[in-house]
């Protein structure tokens, strides 16, 4: 967004079109900010990775015959999935609500959202058709309590509050009736209803409602009046915390916090059947639903009768067969993540599970970001489901996020993929183009691991089962990627054991197969993980976890990964400051920095100490030169890079130094320190410049020539430890999160701090597309990635720096993508008010950063250099050729032919007239164009910059034509070259003064040769040229000389 240019009369708005920011007339001190976004550079787009995120269970609505469509709660909006395509995302709801989405129902064709209380205690429902907003139910008037759970059958919309039970006309959307059930408080944060409500077929306008003392009661809701209470077996079976009716009729389902699950005849108020499924070590249950298609129970499973059973304090799904008094069929072990109580740890527990109607498939959701499909076999039968489909995120906060870069063919996987880790130690590629594509590395099948290992076995205890995430390798700390020898689907056909230590495998086998995978491919991802000394390969093509586990040589733990440029070696930085590098297409160790010693060569070197022939080090043309095996990192090794050619391996450490070490040696070339010797916690390189970006302890990020090996800027700003950093695709910003919850964005070439923002959490992740388009952001404690548009794709940028006072608070996208602005629509932003800047002698707009900087203009390049050569170009463009007449028109066109010529014997006659009128006004008319009004103006006032602002936004050839109708006797040749002169001595606008000189003196040299006034003001200007030239060329001269003397230097 460009910077302002102060008004000098209100005449001039066309200078508005020119200029985006306007400068406070008074000259305040701050900034203020206006309209929708805080950013300058970038504009929120939407969050990605979410799909069933919170505890709010999922609702399902048959369509016809053919299909399901499935609706979660991702927070303030719904994602609808259509199940025939493979749990499809088909539509998330707009506008958000207002309040965290507390309970939701699908009904025909709608789908009702219960919100609120929002910050200002109101609560709402929501009324949604194909994600879009189409009505909502009117709340009763008073203090609004959190809805609980809906439920719509009849003519009737009931939602369960913690001490109320509200009732609306589903016709009308009305609020009809609110029922108070009698009775106090059962405790100090619970109401008097647990929550669990339902209805049951055949009975009319009744309610069935669970209360936190273990009773269900029955209401009707049309009379308003409680028709009966169903008694708890005992006291101390806690609150009620499911209901669900049976398929077969007056059977109602009740499960206990502390108790059994019944199975009991409401018109009877008779247990027919009771399961001890309740109080168990799992929790209480959370969620029942019966199996309608009329198989899966008995021997064969040919017979009705099938119960699941959830909790949300367990993964796992149980499946009762109710006939002969009830048994357990079966244990679906691990469906989700067991539930954490750490915080920031891994989410789980099942939330809602449901048969789909008249379907052998039964639908599952949990607090660990998933929604899941299973199906049963009829042929073999098996009482436990398989996997239908599957759709996921993190289950946990996002650690790591990196793009996908380009591959050696350009592939369009650049700016289209982003590669996360989070602490549920998955790996997840995500689509930012279609968000079915969206996918996990795979580590295996994880669930027959599992089983092998006994985890999933259904007599063993809770305890000794443990939790399949186990299996999982540990949490990403790093990554690095190099897509250039990456082979697709087919790369490494023959991998088969994943993960295999190629320090105790047999590496013959990876010797025979290098020929093989060198037609084909092998892995282009390395990770590192956390207290682990193996970095671990994948394979991007294939989306599965690769060959090689590469531990490193001193046994430390990994904290460090890096590829090479080509995609064939892969470098891995220990905690106890080693670095060791491998091929990635055999998995064989090539080389260690500092290189290994063998004992004959350690023998010559203490011989040569003990002579004192040579030291440690050799001091030879003022270079430091390290022997061989010299050097190690004395730290963990926290940031690792190889340079584009592979000849220098740069690696830095908490021990606070930076090392170049050769390539193909493994020798020491260069260390680097800089007082106070703070350590290195980070590293990141833009190839392209050749420059590294190092985040230090002491909050400051220093940027390295790997050439030169200077410190060619150090940032500062930030109050808080530095999380991540990154450069922009072109390398003119410096991207860095910080832990006092600030991105801040830094300008290269200027040094200046050109945008910050101010998040509601730390940022502890970012990344930035190899295309420019977004920048993605993880949070704490957030399992989503949120992505921002760059608005400067499309818009000049200032390097003007901004002060603390400027810092803007902005909110993350939505998962809906609601108030947030794709490319276009950032950057062409015209409605929002920028930021409103001070005026300061320091800063004086875009135009001009100081009085003593030589300053270009804002004119397009091609606009000026066409009016130099505007003589040539219609010399150019002259027809060769006089035209041709036309060819003689058919016999039945004569008549119009006549017409023709009549009209164009009019048309000359008139044209002459024209002509001759213009000629005797032509003085008057002249005189009341703009150019020369503002021109005799500036030269009355000495003020040329209306003038000038003017004609700089003409094209070139109307300023062309306006050099040439300047007149002698009117002095505006001379008042011409005085606004040139003016412009010169304020050092702006060079290059235009430049060509409207050129063209003046081209036109007008013979009038200037025989006026000495034009004469007097022509040395004028050429004295103030030659003044400017001399400064220009010393200013040159010295800077080539500093930038000579620091490059020959040691």
């Amino acid at each position: 967004m460009p910077s302002a240019i102060a008004e000098n009369g209100a005449s001039h708005e066309n200078r508005d079109s020119m200029i985006k920011r306007k400068k406070v007339a008074d000259g305040g001190s701050t900034s203020r900010l206006k309209g929708g976004y805080g950013s300058r550079l970038f504009a929120p787009f939407r969050t990605i990775g979410l799909v069933s995120s919170t505890p709010v269970p999922f609702t399902s609505i048959p369509l016809g015959k053919t299909t399901f469509q499935i609706t979660t709660s991702v927070g303030r909006c719904l994602q609808t999935y259509d199940l025939t395509r493979g749990l499809n995302l088909v539509f998330v709801t707009r506008p958000q609500t207002p309040g965290i989405i507390t309970a939701t129902i699908a009904w025909r064709d709608k789908v009702f959202a219960a919100w609120g209380p929002d910050g200002s205690g109101a609560s709402g429902i929501w009324v949604f058709r194909r994600g879009k907003k189409i009505d909502e139910l009117e709340m009763p008037r008073g203090p609004q309590e959190s809805i609980k759970q809906l439920l719509i059958f009849g003519s009737w919309i009931v939602a369960c509050c913690e001490n109320q039970i509200l009732v609306w006309r589903s016709t009308s959307y009305e609020h009809y009736t609110t029922l108070v059930p009698s009775g106090l408080r059962t405790g100090k944060n619970k109401g008097t209803l647990s929550g669990a409500m339902c209805t049951m077929p055949t009975f009319l306008n009744k309610i069935f409602v669970g209360r936190q003392g273990g009773s269900v009661e029955i209401w009707n809701v049309g009379t308003g009046k409680l028709i009966y209470t169903i008694i708890p077996p005992s006291s101390d079976v806690g609150a009620v915390s499911a209901l669900q009716p049976a398929p077969a009729l007056s059977m109602l389902a009740i499960a206990f916090e502390a108790g059994p699950v019944l199975i009991q005849n409401v018109v009877m108020d008779k247990i027919i059947l009771e399961i001890g499924a309740g109080a168990t070590s799992t929790g209480p249950i959370s969620s029942i639903s019966f199996r309608t298609d009329g198989m899966g129970a008995g021997l064969e499973g040919r017979e009705a009768g099938v119960m699941a059973t959830s909790s949300s304090y367990s993964g796992d799904v149980q499946f009762w067969d109710l006939n002969k008094g009830g048994r357990l069929m079966g244990v679906l072990r691990g469906a989700h993540f067991l539930p954490s109580t750490k915080a920031g740890a891994v989410g789980g527990g099942i939330n809602r599970v449901e048969f789909l109607v008249g379907q052998p498939v039964i639908v599952t959701s949990g607090m660990d970001n998933s929604l899941k499909t299973w199906i049963f076999d009829e042929s073999p039968f098996s009482p436990i489901p398989r996997i239908l489909h599957s759709r996921s995120g993190h289950a946990a906060p996002v650690t790591k996020i990196t793009f996908l870069p380009s591959d050696a063919d350009g592939a369009d996987y650049i700016g289209k993929w982003l590669l996360s880790a989070a602490r549920d130690r998955t790996l997840w590629g995500w689509s930012l183009r279609r968000d079915g594509q969206s996918t996990e590395l795979s580590q295996g099948n994880i669930r027959k691991k599992g089983k092998k290992w006994g985890m999933l076995s259904s007599n063993a205890a809770s305890e000794a089962r443990g939790s399949l995430e186990e299996l999982r390798a540990p949490e990403i700390t790093c990554i690095a990627i190099s897509l250039n020898r990456d082979g697709g689907m087919g790369a490494a056909p023959n991998a088969g054991t994943i993960w295999s230590n190629t320090r105790i495998n047999d590496r013959k086998k990876g010797a025979s197969d290098s020929a093989a995978n060198g037609l084909t491919g092998w892995e282009s991802i390395v990770t590192g993980h956390k207290d682990d000394s193996l970095a671990r390969t994948w394979f991007w093509g294939r989306k599965r976890a690769g060959r090689w586990a590469f531990e490193t040589g001193d046994g430390g733990n990994v904290t460090s990964v890096a590829i090479t440029a080509c995609g064939t070696f892969a470098l891995v930085g220990s905690s106890l400051g080693g670095i060791d590098m491998f091929n990635l297409q055999s998995g064989q160790h090539r080389q260690r920095f500092p290189a290994k010693v063998s004992s004959k060569q350690a023998e010559r070197l203490k011989a040569q100490r003990t002579n004192g022939n040579n030291d440690t080090i050799l001091i030879q043309a003022r270079e430091l030169i390290y022997q061989r095996g010299e050097g190690k990192h004395k730290g963990a090794i926290s940031g690792l890079v190889v340079d584009s050619i592979n000849r220098k391996v740069i690696s830095c450490g908490l021990d606070g130094t930076l090392k170049f070490w050769d390539f193909s040696t493994g020798r020491l070339l260069k260390e680097t320190t800089w007082p106070p010797y703070t350590a290195i916690t980070g590293l990141r390189y833009h190839a392209p410049n050749d420059l590294i970006a190092l985040s230090c302890e002491d909050l400051s990020i220093k940027v390295v020539d790997i050439e030169t090996k200077k410190i060619v800027r150090e940032l500062r700003g930030s109050t808080g430890k530095i999380n991540d950093l990154c450069f922009s695709n072109d390398g003119r910003w410096i991207i860095a999160t910080a832990m006092d919850s600030i991105v801040r964005v830094w300008d290269l070439p200027t040094g200046h701090l050109v945008d910050a923002v101010r998040h509601a959490s730390p940022c502890t992740a970012l990344a930035f597309s190899n295309t420019g388009e977004f920048l993605a952001t993880a949070h704490i404690e957030e399992i989503g990635v949120n992505i921002w548009s760059n608005r400067t794709l499309f818009k000049h940028v200032p390097t003007r720096p901004i002060t603390e006072q400027e810092i803007a608070e902005i909110e993350n996208p939505t998962v809906s993508g609601e108030g947030s602005a794709g490319l276009i629509e950032a950057a062409y932003d015209e409605d929002r008010e920028d930021y409103a800047l001070p005026v300061t002698a320091e800063s004086t707009g875009i135009e001009q950063l100081s009085e003593d900087l030589m300053s270009l203009s804002l004119v397009p390049k091609s606009r000026w250099q066409t009016l130099v050569q505007l003589d040539q170009i219609r010399q150019r463009n002259k027809p060769k050729e006089p035209p041709k007449a036309p060819e003689k028109a058919p016999f039945f066109l004569s008549s119009l032919d006549s017409s023709k010529k009549e009209n164009s014997l009019s048309k000359e006659v008139t044209v002459a007239d024209i002509s001759r009128i213009s000629k005797l006004t032509g003085d008057q008319t002249r005189s009341e164009r703009p150019f020369t009004q503002l021109l005799h103006e500036s030269a009355t006032t000495g003020d040329y910059t209306p003038f000038i602002t003017h004609f700089a936004t003409l094209p070139p050839s109307s300023a062309d034509l306006e050099i040439r109708s300047l007149h002698a006797d009117t002095d505006e040749l001379t008042a011409f070259i005085h606004a040139l002169t003016e412009r010169l001595r304020r050092k702006q606008n060079y290059e235009l003064i430049q060509a409207w000189m050129t063209v003046f003196l081209r036109i007008h040299g013979d009038q200037v040769s025989r006026d000495e006034k034009l004469r007097d003001a022509l040395r004028e200007w050429r004295s103030c040229q030659e003044s400017e030239a001399k400064r220009l060329g010393e200013l040159t001269g010295y800077c080539s000389g500093v930038l000579g003397f620091l490059r020959s230097g040691p």
